[in-house]
């Protein structure tokens, strides 16, 4: 170690090439509302809320004076079988067409009065829709000896556990596209449709804000729209209550208020257990109120993905109704259809392989790799993202006359605010196949919009634009139908001109390694970091 710093010290200019991506202040709130809505003036209309169920089981729990709980949900999908002690769910039914409060409460043999107060509902004017998830007051052991009569979509198995969303309604995946936000936000009539902010200098509208969000984080709009609709009724109610103006989502943060800030926490924590999930790196999730709660086995990544949304923003009775059947899937499931209805399995194909990727830069030209494996937006993504710093001595966010340049064949999809999104498989949209993110690419001569560009061929400079960057550089990520590839993947790490990147286990550490050759990222420029395309 002494050694490496003695070295650095003589030969080595200190590069700090970090690229967090902090979202922009919000300078602006400014709703835009027609001559005849008033905003905010009417009472808030009240989320539907059913009453706080019992929590699961308490277990021995490895931190003195804190409990840890397993959820008691009910699945509305296949999972595992045969847990060894399943934790009993509530019954519940999902409203059918033709459906009304006293057929199924007559089914289940209950009265109209005990279903309506198990829901919150008006026990004379009820009103219940399709897709509705009602609790059902009985026990499994009743519903089972019933046999349910004439009810089709009863639960009352608990050897699995409730799923809320599929993979592929979390990321940016392909059936995404289907979804014209601007449309869906405008017929909707709520306050989002009036919104508008000051994001870094440019005017955005509302349904701007949730389309910039998801192309960045590559999260997927219909979620983010249910989010907000779920904690604040922003998309149906042109006048919510005032307390969710500078914070829709409920998370209370002074650098994160407005719209822009809020959804960009949101759509961090849902990628974060997201991929947290799929890469076995959590295993309890520990709520407001210090409860530690142990995820189950059954659940997918997309359903964990919402999980450790509400855990950053509930305590244990909040966070048992927010991820249950009368939570975020209830409003989902109103303003979408039944989310299954929307999975693609698998996201990610079992014999996927990359295609052949070229570094991307000019040859001739030394860059320095100062990068290894981290966020591909933000800390909460996959570690998808590496770093190359420019040739020449480090100075900040000066010019840099050398270019990057395309990794693979491919069109440009998108160009702006410092990022450029190549997609590979030709059809022009960036939520499907193979996806190439250039981040931090200079306007100037920067490539545009439906251009065709080959392998070698220029993108642009490498500067400071765009998210947060304290030196020049380009930070390279990849994609698959929307989901951020691991660089250091198991049997798909990030390999151009053979060169294949490696993780260190920690955030921006790693290798990148070829014939027998290895360079370690250092956030520097020297010859112990340098790389030059054949």
């Amino acid at each position: 170690m002494i050694a490496r710093i003695l070295t650095l010290t003589l030969f080595l200019s200190l590069l700090f090439s970090g690229c967090t991506r902090a979202a922009p202040v919000d300078t602006a709130l400014t709703p835009l509302a027609p001559a005849n809505v008033a905003l905010p003036t009417l009472a808030p209309v009240q989320t539907y809320l059913p009453p706080t169920r019992a929590a699961g089981t308490p277990i021995a729990s490895p931190t003195p004076n804190v409990q840890i709980i397993l959820p008691t949900f009910t699945p509305l999908s296949p999972g595992l079988a045969n847990l060894d002690t399943p934790t009993p769910g509530p019954v519940t039914y999902t409203v059918q067409s033709g459906d009304f409060p006293g057929k199924i409460a007559e089914s289940y043999g209950i009265s109209v009065e005990e279903l309506t107060a198990a829901n919150n509902l008006d026990p004379v004017y009820a009103i219940i829709y399709p897709g509705d998830v009602l609790i059902i007051p009985i026990s499994p052991e009743q519903a089972a000896a019933q046999g349910t009569p004439n009810i089709l979509n009863a639960q009352t198995n608990s050897s699995d556990y409730f799923k809320i969303i599929p993979d592929s309604e979390l990321v940016y995946s392909p059936l995404g596209t289907l979804l014209n936000i601007e449309a869906f936000v405008r017929q909707q009539g709520g306050y989002l449709a009036y919104y508008s902010l000051d994001v870094d200098g440019e005017i955005l509208s509302g349904a701007q804000i949730v389309r910039r969000i998801a192309q960045n984080y590559s999260v997927n709009p219909r979620l983010l729209l249910a989010v907000l609709e779920y904690r604040s009724q922003w998309v149906t109610n042109p006048n919510p209550a005032p307390s969710t103006l500078e914070s829709p989502i409920g998370y209370i943060d002074n650098t994160r208020v407005g719209l822009y800030r809020q959804l960009a926490w949101t759509a961090d924590k849902l990628n974060e257990g997201f991929y947290g999930w799929n890469e076995g790196k959590i295993n309890v999730w520990q709520l407001t109120d210090g409860t530690l709660v142990v995820p189950q086995p059954g659940v997918n990544a997309g359903t964990a993905g919402v999980q450790n949304l509400f855990a950053k923003l509930d305590d244990q009775s909040g966070w048992q109704i927010d991820s249950g059947p009368n939570g975020l899937y209830a409003t989902y499931s109103k303003m979408f259809g039944y989310p299954f209805d929307w999975a693609i399995e698998p996201l990610i194909p079992e014999n996927l392989s990359q295609p052949n990727f070229v570094l991307p830069f000019e040859a001739g030209d030394i860059w320095s790799y100062t990068g290894g494996p981290h966020g591909g937006w933000d800390s909460g993504s996959a570690w998808a993202a590496i770093d190359f710093a420019p040739p020449g001595e480090p100075m900040g966010c000066a010019q840099s006359e050398s270019w990057v340049t395309a990794v693979a064949d491919g069109k440009i999809v998108r160009s702006e605010n410092g990022a450029v999104v190549q997609d590979l498989d030709g059809d022009g949209l960036e939520q499907t196949g193979w996806t190439i993110l250039y981040m931090h690419i200079e306007s100037r001569a920067r490539v545009q919009v439906g251009q065709f560009v080959r392998a070698g061929e220029r993108i642009g400079h490498s500067s400071c634009e765009g998210g947060f960057s304290n030196a020049n550089h380009l930070h390279i990520a990849r994609r698959y139908n929307g989901m951020w590839i691991a660089a250091d993947a198991p049997g798909l790490s990030f390999v151009m001109d053979g060169w294949t990147v490696s993780g260190g286990g920690i955030e921006y550490d790693g290798m990148i390694s070829r014939g027998g050759i290895t360079l370690e990222a250092w956030e520097t420029v020297g010859p112990i970091n340098q790389i030059q395309r054949p």
